[in-house]
C-alpha cells in the first residue's frame, strides 16, 4: 500500500508502519516461508505497493491466485477484523493493470526466445548435457556463428547437429573431437524438451523486455506469467526466468540507484534456480543478481526456507519477509536457525522460537534504511491486498487479453529463413550435383566398329620387300645346305650362291614392280 508519509508500506508492527525505501528497493530481497503461511498474499501485497507507486513488476503465477490483482477487491470479515491494526478506516479496494503472458500461449500472450539468445550455456542446463556434450553444443553455435546461420528455433539446432555431424572431418583439428554418439545424445535431449512442450517458446517474434516496463494511468503494469503448467518442467521454468533476468542484464543501460526501481522481479519457487546447477552458471547467476541492481531491477525471490538460496547470493537480498517455519525433524530445526542468524538480532525475542510460532498473515520483517542497512528484525503483520485474493474466471482472462495494447504483437509465430532452410537447400544441391554426375556416368557410349584398313603404297611396298627378303635368305640357306650335303667346292658353292641371290633378287624386283603398278593403276581407275 502506497502511502505519502510511509513509503512503499508493507507490513506493520507494534512499533508502527513497516516500509520498504524506495531508494533501496532494487537491493533485491527474500520472502520465505512454509507452505500455507502466507508468502503468495506478501507477494500480492508488495507488488500492489510497487504498482501504486508506478514501478512495473513481473511475477510467476504457479497456482492462478495472483491472477486476481486484475480485478477490484473487496471486503471481508477478515479485512475489516484487521483495519484497526492498521490505523485505517476506509481502504480504497483496487486493481491493477494487469497483461498475462505464457510460455504456451494458452493463458496469455505468448513469450518466445531464438535459440541464439537462449545460447548454449543455458540450453546445456536445460537439456542436462555432460560436459562433453556441452562442449559440443558450444562447437556447434561456433560454427553457425562463422557461416552466418540464424538459430532460431529447435528445427534449426537440430539441423546443425545433423550437418556438423556429417561434417565433422573439417573441424576437427580446428575445434576437437564431435563424435556421432554425442551429436545423438544431445539430439535426444532435444527431443525431449520438444516432447515438454518447449518448441513453442523457440521461435520470433522473440520477446521484448521493455514490454516489461510499462505503465497505465500512473500504475506500474503487473505482468503475469501463468505457470501452472510451465511448473511440470521444473528446469524449464527456472531456466526461462533466468534468461530472462539474463537478458534484462545485458540490454538495460547502468542507471545506479534510482528513487524507485525500472521493474521488480519476483522470483517464486526459486529453490529451482539452483537445482542441479553447475558452478560456472552459479557464478553466472551471482554476477547477474550482484549487478542488475545497477540496471535498475530488484530481484524478489520466493521459497521455503532460506537455506534454498545459496549463500553467496542470500547475502545480497536486504529486503527480508519471514513467514512460519516448521520443526519438525533436525534438518527443519537447522532450517530454522539458519533463517534466525540471517536477521539483525531484537533483543525483544528470540529470532529462532519466534520463526516457530508465528500466525498466518504475520512474519519476521527486517528492510533496508535509507542508508542500506539491515533494520532490527520486527515481528509484524503484513497488510491485505486491496485487489482481488483468488484467481480469475476464465471469461475475465481472455478479456484482459484482448484489450492489452500489446495484443497481436506475438501471438502469430514466425518462421523465416535460418539454418534449416538454408542447410536443407545445401543438401538438395549437393544431392542434385550427385544425381546429375551419376547420370553422366550411367549414359551408354556408341560402339566404334574398327575399320580394317587397307594397307597404302608403301605398306605394300615393304609389304613386298620383306617378302623378297625372305624368299633370298630361304634361298641362299636351301643353296648353301645342299653344297654341304653333295661335297662341292668353295668356287662351285659362290658361283651356285651368286647365282641364287640373283634369281632371288629378280624375284623380288619382280614383286615389288607388280605391288606398285597395281596401286598407281588403281588409284589413277578411282
Amino acid at each position: 500500500m502506497l502511502d505519502k508519509e510511509r513509503g512503499l508500506y508493507i507490513a506493520h508492527c507494534a512499533n508502527g508502519a513497516l516500509s520498504i525505501t524506495g531508494k533501496m528497493a532494487n537491493r533485491h530481497g527474500l520472502i520465505a516461508g512454509a507452505t500455507g503461511t502466507g508468502k503468495t498474499v506478501t507477494l500480492q501485497v508488495m507488488a500492489e505497493t510497487f504498482c501504486q507507486a508506478g514501478v512495473p513488476c513481473f511475477m510467476a503465477d504457479m497456482k492462478g491466485d495472483l491472477s486476481g490483482i486484475s480485478q477490484v477487491g473487496k471486503m471481508s470479515g477478515f479485512i475489516e477484523k484487521r483495519l484497526p491494526e492498521f490505523g485505517i478506516e476506509n481502504p480504497e479496494f483496487q486493481s491493477c493493470p494487469v497483461r498475462f503472458f505464457d510460455v504456451f500461449g494458452e493463458q496469455g500472450h505468448p513469450m518466445r526466445a531464438t535459440i541464439s539468445q537462449m545460447g548454449p550455456q543455458l540450453l546445456s542446463r536445460l537439456m542436462q548435457l555432460n560436459e562433453t556434450q556441452d562442449g559440443v553444443l558450444n562447437i556447434v553455435f561456433r560454427i553457425a556463428d562463422e557461416r552466418g546461420l540464424l538459430l532460431i528455433d529447435l528445427k534449426d539446432l537440430r539441423s546443425m547437429l545433423d550437418w556438423v555431424s556429417k561434417n565433422a572431418k573439417e573441424y576437427t583439428t580446428k575445434y576437437g573431437n564431435i563424435s556421432t554418439a554425442t551429436v545423438g545424445a544431445i539430439q535426444r535431449a532435444l527431443l525431449q524438451l520438444e516432447n515438454q512442450g518447449a518448441d513453442k517458446f523457440f521461435g520470433e517474434p522473440s520477446f521484448d523486455i521493455y514490454d516489461l516496463m510499462q505503465t497505465e494511468d500512473g500504475k506500474g503494469v503487473m505482468n503475469v506469467l501463468a505457470a501452472d503448467k510451465l511448473m511440470m518442467q521444473p528446469k524449464l521454468y527456472s531456466t526461462f526466468l533466468l534468461w530472462l533476468l539474463s537478458e534484462l542484464y545485458s540490454t538495460l543501460p547502468e542507471v545506479g540507484d534510482m528513487e524507485l526501481p525500472k521493474l521488480v522481479f519476483f522470483f517464486d519457487e526459486a529453490h529451482m534456480l539452483f537445482d542441479g546447477t553447475s558452478k560456472a552458471l552459479l557464478d553466472k547467476i551471482e554476477q547477474v543478481i550482484r549487478l542488475i541492481r545497477s540496471k535498475g531491477v530488484g530481484i524478489y525471490f520466493i521459497t521455503q526456507s532460506p537455506t534454498d538460496i545459496p549463500e553467496s547470493i542470500l547475502g545480497q537480498l536486504g529486503n527480508r519477509v519471514q513467514h512460519a517455519l516448521r520443526a519438525y525433524t533436525p534438518k527443519d530445526q537447522k532450517a530454522v536457525k539458519t533463517a534466525a542468524d540471517t536477521f539483525r538480532a531484537n533483543p525483544a525475542f528470540k529470532t529462532d522460537e519466534a520463526i516457530m510460532n508465528l500466525e498466518t498473515g504475520e512474519a519476521l520483517v527486517s528492510f533496508l534504511d535509507a542508508k542500506g542497512a539491515p533494520a532490527v528484525v520486527e515481528r509484524a503483520k503484513i497488510l491485505f491486498p486491496l485487489s482481488q485474493i483468488g484467481a480469475v474466471t476464465e471469461g475475465q482472462r481472455l478479456d484482459i487479453i484482448k484489450q492489452s495494447r500489446i495484443y497481436g504483437k506475438y501471438d502469430t509465430p514466425i518462421d523465416r529463413e535460418s539454418a534449416f532452410e538454408v542447410l536443407m537447400a545445401e543438401a538438395d544441391r549437393q544431392l542434385a550435383e550427385q544425381e546429375q554426375q551419376q547420370a553422366e556416368i550411367d549414359i551408354p557410349q556408341p560402339e566404334v566398329k574398327a575399320e580394317k584398313k587397307k594397307p597404302g603404297i608403301m605398306g605394300k611396298v615393304g609389304k613386298a620387300i620383306l617378302t623378297a627378303i625372305t624368299s633370298t635368305l630361304a634361298a641362299i640357306l636351301g643353296s648353301y645346305v645342299s653344297d654341304k650335303v653333295t661335297g662341292k667346292k668353295t668356287k662351285s658353292r659362290t658361283s651356285s650362291t651368286g647365282r641364287v641371290v640373283k634369281n632371288a633378287t629378280s624375284a623380288a624386283t619382280r614383286t615389288i614392280t607388280k605391288e606398285l603398278t597395281r596401286d598407281i593403276l588403281g588409284n589413277l581407275i578411282k
